[in-house]
């Protein structure tokens, strides 16, 4: 089954092609990346297996205008990889919130649409955006089947003393105000890849799955199930990130809008866009420049870069809490693929937990599937490589397939 997968944000769309034989029997046809939608100028990078990455500079008035020229050039004599659009068979979408409506991935109706439309206020930058996707593929393939696959879903089995926050019940009950949590289709995924690699029973093993980028979760699953995580109402709880606060005491908000006379929508900036990693640093979002402005003695990169490193350690310290026992921890993401010293550093000191962590493995390991535990450690710890796109395209072959 060729499946179409699409990841639509505000002004850009991602998107892969993927041959599914099974879950576990597939290939990459082609991917690419149409930025700058709405923009006096657009940009097209498509790109085949083992090709160079072609780029096209070419005006991109809207999602249906840059999803068009991507069946364009899917169905190419030179560049495509299908002869017709008639063998493309689904369309899967990442949707940033299901809210409470969605457990699990779901056909796209006019019901479904109607839930995500309404979880657009818990998600404004991102399930409008996801919508657009949809639509355009209504508009211009309107008999093919399309699946959302949500970023919360996985969460969603999180128990409600877990997911609560302590304000007036009334505003759950008003605006649905919670812990919803975030990527869950890659903490789904990299729990059953490890636990794979490392020969656990998935749904008995208390596993800790840290994905760690530009934004970054940290996610307890007991016996399959994801029982809390980082994220909370918004992305913008848990860890420090590239440019997010992670978690903030309320009261500074508060104090910032008195002192500093600034707009609910300002403050957002800020602890959305001007803080976490680049905000302490002063310098930069990427953990690459931190790593590397911190071995130069940039005092400030330094203690950006301890922050997340503390911050990963006490949420594994209190999961593992939380789940009376620890078997597996799994680094996956940009940072936790790539970056030795943040799995090396969040590792300090968990020898008291059963972790017996190889550093010598550790140092070479970059963007590969490798237990970085020593063969005695009680905890296993592994470093694995996330595929978002490949759990939307098993989601929706099998959404499709039984339909």
């Amino acid at each position: 089954m060729i499946i179409l997968v699409l990841n639509c944000g505000s002004s850009s769309l991602k998107y892969q092609v993927l041959d599914m034989r099974s879950d576990n029997d597939y290939s990459l046809l082609a991917k690419g990346l149409v930025e700058r939608i709405g923009e006096p100028m657009g940009i097209y990078n498509h790109q085949l297996p083992g090709k160079d990455k072609i780029t096209v500079e070419k005006p991109v008035a809207n999602h249906t205008v840059g999803i068009s020229k991507v069946l364009e050039l899917l169905t190419d004599k030179s560049l495509g990889v299908i002869s017709s659009l008639e063998e493309i068979e689904a369309v899967g979408h990442r949707v940033a919130h299901g809210g409470e409506y969605f457990s699990g991935s779901a056909a796209v109706d006019d019901d479904a649409i109607a839930k995500i439309e309404k979880c657009g206020e818990l998600a404004p930058l991102h399930n409008p955006a996801n919508l657009l996707g949809i639509r355009a593929v209504q508009s211009l393939m309107p008999e093919i089947p399309q699946v959302a696959v949500f970023d919360t879903s996985f969460h969603q089995t999180i128990p409600d003393y877990a997911y609560m926050y302590a304000i007036p019940y009334e505003y759950y009950q008003k605006y649905k105000i919670r812990r919803y949590g975030f990527h869950g289709t890659s903490h789904k995924f990299v729990a059953k890849k490890a636990c794979n690699l490392v020969g656990l029973d998935i749904s008995n093993s208390k596993i800790i799955t840290c994905h760690l980028g530009n934004g970054s979760s940290i996610t307890a699953i007991k016996n399959g199930r994801s029982i809390d995580t980082s994220m909370g109402f918004t992305p913008m709880e848990g860890l420090v990130m590239g440019t997010r606060s992670g978690t903030v005491d309320a009261g500074v908000v508060t104090f910032l809008e008195e002192k500093e006379k600034l707009s609910a929508a300002e403050i957002n900036t800020i602890l959305n866009k001007k803080s976490g990693l680049l905000g302490v640093s002063q310098a930069s979002s990427d953990m690459r420049d931190i790593e590397s402005g911190a071995g130069s003695g940039n005092a400030n990169a330094a203690l950006a870069q301890e922050m997340l490193f503390y911050g990963i350690r006490k949420f594994i310290g209190a999961y593992a809490a939380a789940m009376g026992g620890l078997d597996l921890i799994v680094f996956t993401g940009g940072i936790g693929e790539n970056s030795s010293i943040t799995r090396e550093q969040a590792c300090e000191g968990l020898e008291f937990l059963g972790v017996e962590f190889d550093k010598d493995i550790n140092r070479s390991v970059r963007g590969k599937d490798v237990i970085l535990s020593t063969p005695s450690s009680k905890v296993k710890v592994v470093a694995v490589t996330t595929n978002e796109e490949l759990v939307i395209a098993q989601d929706t072959m099998n959404i499709v397939k039984n339909k």
